[in-house]
């Protein structure tokens, strides 16, 4: 519990150091509320992070944001935060559907743009943005090309990367992976459930669970091969979904399953209580296929594995998080595949790994070097690290999210709007 409260505590009121001469400095487009957990207060710990403007469309909301997060500069249009020479790098918050076009805009104005997932509103703009000829070194840039990083947060925290390790994407048989936010929680006419700016649950929740199938498997799925959505209802929105699920087809064989939810309600009691919000932890639970073992005193004698991986909580991992690694073990016959005992391998450890395990910092490894870490750090500290790691051209912690990363997103993305046989997010390139 000590560790805890220390977390949170130094989570909300974190170390703030003096800032060196060369830090970079930020602008915000848009006056968006994940701003302040996503960059603005993990900034503060950052001594190469200064947050020095933000735009929005509506000024008296920018200042009113301003104001509230110790902004010093607040322009009157996103364009003219762009066009300022002292912003070296932007955040960008905005809706889905303006993802691509104010990319492309901030990139040909010389920034580093840290991009909210998703990067765009389908695989067009993806490869269109990640393949643009500006992120190439060239004389233009000094050979050294503005960086561009989709922020898929979760992806940069010790917890997550140790789970992926404790995958064998090789032998992986069946993940699922699921979370819902409780309903009430965004208005039916939110931003999220506008088909015109790329809404819908698979945009939103969805973008998370499809990213954990895809790094566990280590390869992009070959098919979507089922969808169930819940489709707003009328006079909504009929082209966006509050929740979806999605099945997954690996080259392995292996199928990956999504449950995403933006308005989860009860699930017992047969459906009468599902007027009751309910907040639905983000779990991932991967299974392996059988792992068989002769008996090495009986060749009548076979024992079989089957070892399953789950993590609960990966996208606030800091806060609390729980690995867990279980092996069911069957002693059998081989002839006819008879079972003569049954355990669970509670006990055992898997190549020195505990059976729960929690990761708030990077594992020391033997003559290598110590990674970046402290244990409040969220996702988006983790992740802001890295980004300036990249900008100043150090080698950080290891952790990226490539542009081909964020093409493979879309593409899956892309392919279960076609399975459910809803349009796919409109936008031009």
């Amino acid at each position: 519990m000590p560790g805890f409260i220390n977390r949170v505590w130094t989570t909300i009121y974190p170390p703030v150091p003096v800032k060196t001469e060369d830090a970079i400095r930020f602008g915000i487009l848009g006056a968006a509320n994940i701003a302040p957990i996503a960059l603005i207060n993990p900034a503060k710990s950052h001594p190469e992070v200064i947050i020095a403007a933000v735009a929005a469309r509506d000024i008296t909301k920018a200042e009113a944001f301003a104001k509230a997060n110790s902004i010093p500069i607040v322009h009157k249009s996103y364009q003219e935060l762009l066009d300022d020479p002292s912003i070296n790098a932007v955040y960008i918050p905005l809706p889905n559907g303006l993802h691509y076009e104010w990319t492309i805009k901030a990139l040909q104005a010389g920034k580093h743009v840290l991009l909210e997932k998703p990067s765009t509103s389908n695989t067009a703009q993806a490869e269109s943005l990640f393949h643009h000829p500006i992120l190439k070194p060239s004389s233009e840039n000094n050979n050294k090309p503005p960086i561009l990083l989709e922020a898929f947060h979760s992806v940069f925290h010790p917890a997550l990367q140790t789970f992926f390790k404790l995958c064998n994407k090789d032998t992986v048989e069946y993940v699922k992976a699921s979370g819902g936010v409780p309903k009430y929680q965004f208005p039916k006419d939110d931003i999220r459930f506008r088909h015109e700016l790329a809404g819908g649950a698979t945009m939103d929740f969805g973008t998370y669970y499809i990213m954990l199938l895809r790094n566990i498997f280590g390869t992009e799925p070959e098919e979507c091969i089922e969808t169930d959505m819940a489709i707003m209802p009328q006079p909504f929105d009929q082209n966006c979904e509050s929740s979806v699920k999605a099945k997954f087809r690996f080259p392995n064989g292996g199928i990956g399953e999504i449950d995403a939810d933006l308005m989860s309600g009860v699930k017992w009691g047969g459906g009468w209580f599902s007027w009751i919000p309910s907040l639905d932890l983000p779990i991932v639970e991967v299974r392996h296929k059988e792992e068989i073992t002769k008996n090495p005193l009986d060749d009548e004698l076979e024992s079989a594995c089957v070892r399953t991986v789950k993590m609960s909580n990966f996208l606030a991992p800091s806060i609390w998080h729980k690995i867990t690694v279980q092996e069911e073990w069957t002693t059998r016959r081989v002839s006819d595949k008879v079972v003569l005992k049954k355990w669970t391998g509670k006990e055992r450890r898997w190549k020195g790994v505990p059976d729960v395990k929690k990761v708030y910092t990077w594992p020391v490894e033997e003559g290598s070097e110590a990674k970046k870490g402290e244990d409040w750090w969220t996702t988006y500290r983790y992740e802001l690290e890295e980004f300036v790691d990249r900008v100043k051209g150090r080698k950080g912690n290891g952790v990226w999210m490539s542009g081909e990363d964020s093409i493979g997103q879309m593409k899956a993305i892309d392919s279960v709007y076609e399975k459910a046989g809803l349009p796919l997010r409109p936008g031009e390139v």
